[in-house]
């Protein structure tokens, strides 16, 4: 048996800029899925994949919203590799606060990977809003050619 989840807030951060009530640097959209920039990024390209339905977490996501977020990912990898000319690409998903969580609304980063170079550490401090558009835009143009 499951164990009973906590209900979703419809006030979390990216329920608001799902809605247009908060800015974000889009990268990619279609009728399920977000890409938007992290704006504390771990790596130039790091990437948040969400889903547009309203679930917490892997533990309650519907199974579309699911399949909609893998397949959003995979592209958004392919293009954030290409676009900063990685080694590879590092996929984070966290599950509850006990997991690492922090924000409850399904999201999956994207991170291109360079040989030998360690991710930033999490410090909460924001990127630039010109290095986020930026940064946005060569993924967006690796998104075209890919």
């Amino acid at each position: 048996m499951t164990p009973t989840l906590p209900a979703y807030d419809p006030g979390n951060v990216f329920a608001r800029i799902l809605r247009g009530e908060l800015p974000s640097q889009t990268v990619f959209e279609d009728e399920e899925t977000l890409a938007i920039m992290d704006i504390m990024p771990r790596a130039d390209g790091h990437v948040l994949v969400i889903p547009k339905a309203a679930c917490r977490n892997l533990l309650d996501a519907p199974p579309d919203a699911l399949k909609a977020v893998a397949l959003t990912t995979q592209r958004l990898s392919r293009a954030v590799k290409a676009a900063f000319a990685a080694d590879g690409v590092t996929i984070q998903q966290f599950n509850e606060a006990a997991g690492g969580q922090v924000v409850f609304h399904m999201h999956v980063h994207v991170m291109p990977r360079h040989a030998g170079l360690a991710l930033r550490p999490h410090t909460g401090a924001m990127e630039k809003p010109e290095v986020l558009a930026t940064n946005a835009e060569k993924i967006r143009a690796a998104l075209r050619s890919g």
